[in-house]
């Protein structure tokens, strides 16, 4: 059976629309007008580990040029609202979920059928893609430097044989500073992990250095809306929810890399941290994502503290929501719990809901994006299988009374949570 379901796709680009325009002359990134063109370009250091080396109180220059950058497109009025107008609160509770009420992401247009049981589907160019938006909406083309030293220029041609990753603006942001990072943008990629982009995607994280910043992936089936390859990032001065929750370590990997449970938190998953350098530890995780991709488990990623931490979530939530398993009450929110969401960032687009939200609300949704303890117990034998490791027999033993319920609970009250029964979900 084919599962689909009826979602709202939402803007990214000021030349999304329904129908290509082939020849557009619009000073897009496609063969029609990209000859001749030019970028700025960011060529960053490659590290060789994470830990900083940049002085205290330094300024990290890709930091205030994003800002900078994503500012001068704000004053142009290329984004299509005002995010910093849109009311945001921390929720009262144990967790300090972050409400935003941002009436502005939801696109009132004909909703279309969008397949959710295929985590690998083939790039459509018939559909949008990121060679379809306007130069003028990207900041930099973002690549590693020749000499390993920092450059920037501000006018470099577009090389179309060496297809360069670029930053752009998203038009719909979440948070000031949201952007997406196109990794090759020219191969048009699917919406897939691989080692290269993602270890694109840390260096960015460590590039930045900035614990405010964070990146985010959504595979398809956990709610990415184009299929071509991209991250998202934006600046959030405060911690996710996620950052705050326990976590238990299962194992370290023969390049130190430690790999640990997340307890106490309603979606459960994996922290990777650690690893002798910052490839180390991107390939660890790429090589997880890649195993859950050829399981077609859709999955969430969120990359936090200067590429310090990284989170994955298989997830389940829009599966449950084709089955029609998932409570009206929680699709009339309209929310898609995508990776900033399952961190705690609650992105709401009715006013009741903002005015009405709690923990236990925010719990009782991203419960429902978890997988079963059982499941994910299969999930991650596959996952440490994939990436030949050796777990010690309790890391996957049947579900611990320590780890997340339906409903939450202080990191240090744990026995409450005997004789929870979690539900067998399939993916």
């Amino acid at each position: 059976m084919m599962l689909r379901i009826k979602r709202v796709p939402t803007v990214v680009s000021n030349y999304q629309k329904e129908e290509s325009d082939e020849g557009c002359g619009r000073n897009c990134l496609r063969s029609c007008c990209l000859p001749g063109a030019k970028l700025p370009l960011y060529a960053f250091k490659k590290a060789s580990n994470i830990v900083s080396e940049k002085k205290e109180h330094q300024i990290d220059f890709l930091d205030s040029l994003l800002i900078g950058e994503w500012e001068e497109r704000m004053q142009r009025g290329l984004f299509r609202y005002d995010v910093t107008a849109c009311e945001t609160k921390v929720i009262p509770g144990e967790y300090g979920f972050i409400a935003q009420l941002n009436e502005g992401r939801h696109l009132k247009k004909r909703p279309t059928e969008f397949r959710v049981d295929k985590v690998l589907q083939a790039f459509d160019e018939s559909k949008f893609n990121f060679t379809k938006v306007g130069q003028e909406e990207v900041l930099f083309q973002f690549e590693a430097s020749e000499d390993n030293e920092v450059h920037f220029f501000p006018n470099v041609p577009v090389d179309v044989d060496k297809s360069p990753s670029v930053v752009a603006i998203n038009v719909s942001p979440i948070e000031y500073g949201h952007v997406l990072l196109i990794p090759r943008i020219l191969e048009c990629l699917p919406q897939r992990i691989d080692r290269q982009s993602f270890l694109l995607a840390l260096y960015m994280a460590v590039e930045a250095g900035s614990p405010y910043f964070r990146l985010g992936y959504n595979s398809l089936g956990a709610f990415a809306t184009i299929n071509h390859l991209h991250f998202q990032a934006y600046y959030l001065a405060m911690p996710f929810p996620i950052e705050k929750a326990p976590s238990k370590k299962i194992t370290t990997t023969s390049s130190g890399v430690e790999i640990s449970n997340i307890l106490n938190y309603p979606v459960r998953g994996l922290v990777f941290e650690g690893g002798d350098t910052v490839e180390d530890l991107s390939n660890v995780v790429s090589d997880s994502c890649i195993c859950l991709q050829e399981n077609n488990i859709p999955y969430n990623v969120l990359i936090a503290d200067c590429g310090k931490r990284i989170f994955l979530f298989p997830q389940c939530y829009a599966e449950k929501q084709a089955l029609g398993e998932v409570r009206s009450e929680l699709l009339d929110t309209q929310v898609n719990p995508a990776v900033w969401e399952i961190s705690g960032h609650m992105v709401l687009k009715r006013k009741s809901d903002y005015e009405e939200a709690s923990e236990e609300n925010a719990w009782q949704l991203l419960a429902e994006v978890s997988l079963s303890e059982e499941r994910l117990q299969e999930v991650k034998e596959l996952i440490f299988d994939a990436i030949s490791c050796n777990v010690e027999d309790d890391a996957v033993a049947p579900v611990m009374p320590d780890e997340s319920d339906d409903a939450p609970q202080p990191h240090e009250d744990v026995d409450a949570l005997k004789g929870f029964q979690p539900a067998m979900v399939p993916v």
